[in-house]
């Protein structure tokens, strides 16, 4: 049933004396009629405006309304077409953002705008099969794409087809890549003094990259760093929030060349609070010129990347490099050293053996001076005084017989 709701003025009720004045009957300010529907459904009474002074819409609306609710109870659904996965792929990234870690969101993006909606992103979800995911898998490693970057964006298209539950059926025919346990590499000395060089010109990359190389600090880390977390006078550093939990609030001792570089780096700018940025984003203030634009510096901001310098300095030093492998670097020349595990990890914030071999690659040069330190004394490291051996090695004699 459907009833118009009429105001009193309209009956010739009201009783307003001007034209801002409430009604003291009907207490509002008279309106034309809306219709409302009023039936009875599962013994409730179901008593909604339909919002419309339309009746045939208002009648409409209720045959919606009751057909709703017959299908809600009834657990009827009516069936529609998958999403394409492009609508889907944005959905899923959407609902899954608060969940995520600060800069995980931003790979998920790349992969998806970048790689997988340019050649997925007009397919329905149940047209996306095992051929077409390895036509993309082929296509993207002639692009040259590594293992793992492949893998992360499958990553991603797995995600977006378990929420719609379609990827049960194509898990047995889909195969990820195999990466290397080898990541990465360490800089040679030869390699790392080019890379100094090439960085001299510009005063913000050689902070960052002393910095990198002999602290082993992440990018972000760097990037994020607060004058509150260096002690220059102690000579000590406190990480802020890292990748992983060991690492984050890990005090890391600064050595000569780390001390000495943010040293310089702090006479560049002059009355610093605790709370800026070591770092801060300077967007065209030229900070590598002698006076860089103090107004274009935002010192409540890190500075969002030094892609470009440091690509430049790649070429003037030929070398074909990550930025993360100037931390390799630095733990392979700590574990060189013979520092301990337990140290490694400290400065590294690994927590665990496994993570500390993979950034440890002990150069040629430490493996050949190992093995010289060996045969620089034959005579004291075979049969020296004092040296154990194996009692199988010697030669078992009879006791001597007393002369007569």
């Amino acid at each position: 049933m459907i009833y118009q709701r009429i105001t009193c003025r309209e009956r010739g009720w009201c009783n307003r004396k001007g034209p801002e004045e409430t009604c003291s009957k009907c207490g509002q300010r008279p309106r034309g009629g809306i219709w409302s529907y009023r039936f009875r459904f599962a013994g409730r009474i179901i008593h909604e405006s339909a919002r419309t002074m339309s009746k045939t819409l208002a009648r409409e609306a209720e045959r919606a309304r009751r057909r709703e609710l017959e299908e809600r109870i009834n657990g009827i659904r009516k069936r529609r077409l998958p999403p394409t996965f492009a609508r889907a792929a944005a959905d899923w990234l959407e609902s899954v953002k608060p969940h995520l870690a600060e800069r995980t969101p931003e790979i998920y993006d790349v992969a998806v705008r970048c790689h997988l909606k340019p050649a997925l992103g007009a397919l329905l979800l149940c047209d996306i099969d095992a051929g077409r995911i390895a036509a993309y898998q082929a296509r993207r490693k002639a692009d040259g794409a590594s293992a793992r970057t492949l893998n992360k964006e499958l990553q991603v298209l797995r995600q977006v087809l378990k929420r719609h539950k379609l990827w049960a059926n194509l898990q047995g025919d889909v195969r990820f890549e195999r990466e290397s346990e080898h990541i990465g590499k360490a800089l040679t000395r030869d390699e790392e003094t080019a890379l100094l060089k090439a960085c001299a010109s510009n005063p913000l990359l050689t902070a960052v990259v002393t910095l990198a190389l002999n602290t082993a600090l992440r990018k972000n880390e760097i990037r994020t760093l607060r004058w509150v977390q260096i002690d220059l006078f102690k000579r000590t550093l406190t990480v802020g929030k890292a990748k992983t939990e060991a690492g984050t609030g890990r005090v890391v001792p600064l050595n000569v060349l780390a001390h000495t570089a943010l040293v310089q780096w702090a006479k560049r700018l002059p009355e610093t609070k605790p709370e800026e940025y070591v770092f801060p984003a300077c967007e065209n203030a030229r900070r590598d010129c002698p006076r860089p634009d103090a107004k274009k510096i935002d010192r409540s901001r890190p500075i969002k990347s030094w892609r470009t310098a440091w690509r430049r300095a790649l070429k003037a030093a030929t070398l074909s490099v990550r930025f993360h492998y100037l931390r390799h670097t630095c733990v392979t020349k700590l574990a060189e050293g013979q520092a301990s595990e337990q140290t490694l990890m400290a400065i590294a914030g690994h927590v665990s053996r496994r993570m500390l071999e993979h950034y440890s690659h002990i150069r040629l040069e430490a493996k050949r001076a190992a093995l010289d330190a060996i045969a620089a004394q034959p005579s004291q490291a075979v049969s020296g005084a004092g040296v154990n051996q194996n009692v199988n090695q010697l030669t078992l004699r009879a006791p001597e017989t007393p002369a007569n």
